[in-house]
């Protein structure tokens, strides 16, 4: 035994578990204990040894959002080997491309039983790669702006992560894990397992000893009743799934929840306050990347209550050990309101990427601050506020338009359901901002009408050249627009896009 941390001893084995008839997973009506949870884990754990798992090598699996994927999760830790899950939604080009970045010792897929903890494993052809130790997950960026990532993250920074969050949220010291007397409140889990922010929310749900709930893909009404169900008085959600609510006429009352926390992309604040003045819940935003091994920035309850309403759409402060900079083009600070890139130092941060092309260092200075790609202000209290991607910003002629600002003038349009704003390449100019539209029930976008409002609300080069109405924006399964599938179906005039 080693005393060095694990994910796995979240989930000890029935005979080490004080409570292990407790339930762990619920699933489409159906509930899983504890000891089903870990006794299947252990009959995995064992498979994959003796398909070839051995410390330090990766299991590529296609991690389904279902008891099963949470015996993959914990079968493989329990193995000691890496975790690196796949989406079972991709393509099969794409697993077997990521498969083989990955390189693993051993590869796994559910079974055809929806229901059935038992997975399906394969031994790798070829020699597989050997991680360095404490490695404990292989994670796949959303690849929102790029070619996905894979980032190596450890067992003890996870761990520490979590718990970190949890010290934010209760303003108190995290416990060391597992089940107690007192039955927590099950943690709702509606992204992806095979995501960050399923697997983070899993091991967020383990540190407290507490059940999941899983709830992919997404239901208004399967949501709405887990909260009556479950008494949930706080959840975690997604920006679309709480617009999608807010949307939804049939859901007409979410008591008892009394929170909801956002993440995995900004929300709106006029999002967060439709929420709120819809079903009376406060929205609290958080932040954090892969790259960072979770959540760094957040509330606190004391932060509602003394701000309450004022700060309605910011990701809240800094937790305790994380220092956050705003950073201008120059590398100098940036002043208060004034928006600049959002470096962070961590000590959550990844051990680094899984392809030998990419080096961590490259995103690193030597003061350990990570450059995130995000655009971001700190205002005078402190609260950190996103504004976009630094990849995602439209430099129109020189003069910077953020996409973010644009799309909260735009939202406040009845007629306007949905939107995005991304560059889109310009002979004359560079790039000019384009606004894709979906439009409200049975509303008409009209270009003029939003213009001549982004006109009065925005300066003269923020206003967008274009305004498209499309049914629906593209998304990925947690929710972030892909901008770069809208800018490809963008066919700008010859001689340059109207600017």
């Amino acid at each position: 035994m080693t005393d060095d941390p694990d994910l796995s001893d979240l989930l000890p084995p029935p005979a080490a578990d004080p409570t292990p008839d407790r339930p762990l997973v619920h699933w489409r009506g159906h509930s899983w204990t504890r000891a089903e949870i870990s006794t299947a884990a252990d009959d995995l754990a064992d498979r994959l040894r003796r398909a070839g798992a051995v410390p330090g090598t990766a299991v590529s699996a296609l991690v389904p959002s279902s008891p099963a994927g949470v015996v993959m999760l914990f079968g493989i830790w329990r193995a000691g080997a890496v975790c690196a899950p796949l989406n079972p939604r991709l393509p099969e080009p794409e697993i077997e491309r990521l498969v083989a970045d990955v390189r693993p010792s051993v590869t796994v897929r559910p079974s055809n039983d929806d229901e059935s903890l038992v997975a399906q494993v394969v031994a790798r052809v070829g020699e597989a790669r050997h991680y360095a130790e404490g490695v404990a997950l292989v994670m796949t960026t959303s690849g929102t702006t790029g070619p996905p990532k894979r980032v190596l993250l450890d067992h003890g920074s996870v761990l520490a992560s979590v718990r970190s969050a949890l010290d934010k949220i209760r303003g108190g010291s995290a416990s060391a894990g597992g089940a107690t007397d007192r039955v927590p409140m099950p943690n709702l889990v509606p992204m992806p397992l095979a995501l960050w922010g399923g697997i983070y929310n899993t091991i967020f749900a383990a540190q407290l000893g507490a059940a999941v709930i899983l709830l992919h893909p997404f239901s208004t009404g399967e949501f709405a009743g887990a909260v009556r169900e479950f008494g949930l008085r706080s959840a975690v959600l997604a920006p679309p799934m709480i617009t999608m609510l807010t949307d939804d006429p049939a859901v007409t009352n979410l008591e008892p929840l009394r929170f909801v926390r956002s993440g995995t992309a900004p929300l709106s604040p006029l999002e967060a306050r439709r929420f709120r003045d819809r079903f009376g819940v406060t929205v609290l935003n958080s932040y954090g990347q892969t790259e960072l091994g979770g959540e760094i920035v957040g509330w606190t309850a004391d932060d509602t209550r003394t701000y309450g309403d004022a700060k309605l759409g910011s990701v809240g402060r800094p937790h305790d050990g994380i220092d956050v900079r705003i950073v201008r083009p120059d590398g100098s600070d940036a002043e208060v309101d004034e928006p600049g890139e959002i470096w962070a130092r961590s000590p959550f941060v990844m051990r680094g990427y899984a392809s030998d092309t990419l080096e961590l260092d490259t995103r690193l200075d030597d003061q350990g601050f990570l450059r995130t790609g995000d655009i971001g202000h700190f205002d005078a209290e402190g609260f950190l506020w996103i504004d976009g991607r630094v990849s995602d910003a439209i430099n129109r002629g020189g003069l910077k338009v953020y996409p973010g600002d644009v799309e909260e003038v735009l939202r406040e349009d009845p007629a306007v359901a949905d939107v995005c704003v991304a560059g889109v390449p310009d002979r004359r100019l560079g790039e000019v901002p384009w606004a894709w539209i979906v439009a409200s029930a049975g509303a008409t976008v009209d270009s003029e009408v939003l213009a001549r409002r982004c006109r009065e609300r925005l300066a003269p080069y923020a206003v967008p050249a274009r305004f498209l109405t499309v049914d629906a924006l593209p998304r990925n399964d947690v929710g972030k627009v892909l901008r770069r599938e809208l800018v490809a179906t963008a066919t700008p005039d010859p001689d340059g896009a109207t600017a």
